[in-house]
């Protein structure tokens, strides 16, 4: 009797125990949701996972502003600048059709305060391993081209992808993409007709683009370790605004990350048409983990064109000279702070940057520029 009552007391000093941590545990898992969880909660103005008709809608955008400051061969300049200010709508409807607008506004030039459509889509998921995507939608290829902008770890993309990407970016076509067993893909066919604030006209050629690639991040027992081909074929068309004057771009990039490091390389080159020359060149870029939010940065570019004024500078090195080049090396340090993961950052960078111009036509740059920027995305 005596055993049988000190086992029925054992247990429910057990249960009362363990009812305490389950107490506990969940009011932990309340505490731990932070001060930015419920910021970047009220963008959603609608959610409700088991309605069979709209499932999210919310309101989405970004924030880049940009301080530089030059000083080159050619002369100083500093100033700031918003890099990207942008604001749209995003809905999620049947669980697996989105629709998504997105306007890029000019505030510093704030007439008219509308610049363009970046996104304007819809797209269906069949599964992970299929995503048709119809409508203005990202050209997603090179390293940096494959890369969102609040993604980057940064503050502008390689001037490599600068170069061969389509720097438009945000282009009219239909795609489709998806993941299966470690293999990702992403095949698309677009316009490449002359811009305008929408959609685009579809006068002027067109373009296709295959990327494949493979993660090795089980094998190898890390976090990503993702080797990607990218291909495009673009028609020999003058009259195109919306694409780059070459007629084939291939890049063989790899993305690796332990949990402390990693770092991304980019081997790319273009066959170019009309008055662009061919040209190739490779990143490297190394990171490294400070702590869980600072991170080291570091990049060296290098770029080559077979004929002369086949390169260009990059976004700030181009406000003190609109000439081009053919040979262009980069070398670039700066420091991330994420407040918020990519979502809220604070970058910092410094680059120094030179340009060879055998033709001597105004093309050559000699010179350092450190930036500041902050990024913000919802």
């Amino acid at each position: 009797m005596f055993k049988k009552t000190l086992t029925l007391a054992l247990t429910a000093a057990a249960s009362s125990v363990l009812a305490g941590q389950a107490t506990t545990t969940t009011a932990d898992t309340a505490k731990e949701e932070s001060i930015y969880d419920r910021l970047w909660s009220y963008p959603t103005i609608y959610k409700n996972d088991d309605s069979s008709f709209l499932n999210e809608l919310r309101i989405v955008g970004r924030f880049h502003g940009d301080v530089y400051s030059l000083d080159s061969g050619l002369g100083y300049d500093s100033d700031w600048i918003v890099r990207r200010l942008r604001l749209g709508l995003k809905a999620k409807l049947f669980h697996n059709l989105d629709l998504h607008v997105e306007t890029d506004l000019t505030p510093q030039t704030p007439t008219p305060l509308y610049s363009r459509l970046t996104d304007a889509y819809i797209a269906w998921t069949f599964c992970e391993a299929a995503k048709l995507t119809i409508g203005k939608q990202s050209t997603k290829f090179t390293l940096d081209g494959g890369t969102s902008s609040n993604e980057l770890i940064t503050l502008e993309r390689n001037n490599l992808t600068n170069n061969l990407w389509f720097t438009t970016e945000y282009i009219s076509g239909v795609s489709l993409s998806g993941k299966v067993s470690g293999f990702q893909y992403n095949a698309g066919y677009f316009s490449g007709g002359t811009e305008t604030k929408e959609f685009g006209n579809f006068d002027a050629g067109h373009f296709g683009l295959l990327s494949l690639g493979y993660d090795f991040a089980k094998q190898l027992g890390v976090k990503k370790a993702l080797l990607r081909a990218d291909y495009v074929y673009n028609d020999r068309n003058a009259e195109s605004t919306a694409t780059r004057s070459f007629e084939n771009v291939g890049s063989l990039n790899f993305q690796f990350a332990q949990e402390k490091w990693g770092f991304s390389t980019d081997l790319a080159a273009g066959t170019g048409y009309g008055k662009q020359s061919d040209v190739w060149g490779f990143v490297v870029m190394p990171w490294y983990n400070i702590t869980k939010q600072l991170q080291f940065v570091a990049r060296y570019t290098y770029m080559e064109s077979s004929d002369p004024n086949g390169l260009r500078l990059s976004r700030y090195e181009n406000v003190m000279t609109g000439g081009k080049g053919d040979k262009y090396q980069e070398l670039y340090a700066g420091l991330n702070y994420y407040v918020y993961g990519h979502k809220l950052k604070l970058q910092t960078g410094f680059t120094y940057a030179m340009m060879e111009d055998s033709a001597n036509d105004g093309g050559k740059y000699d010179g350092w520029s450190w930036t500041t920027g902050v990024r913000l995305s919802f």
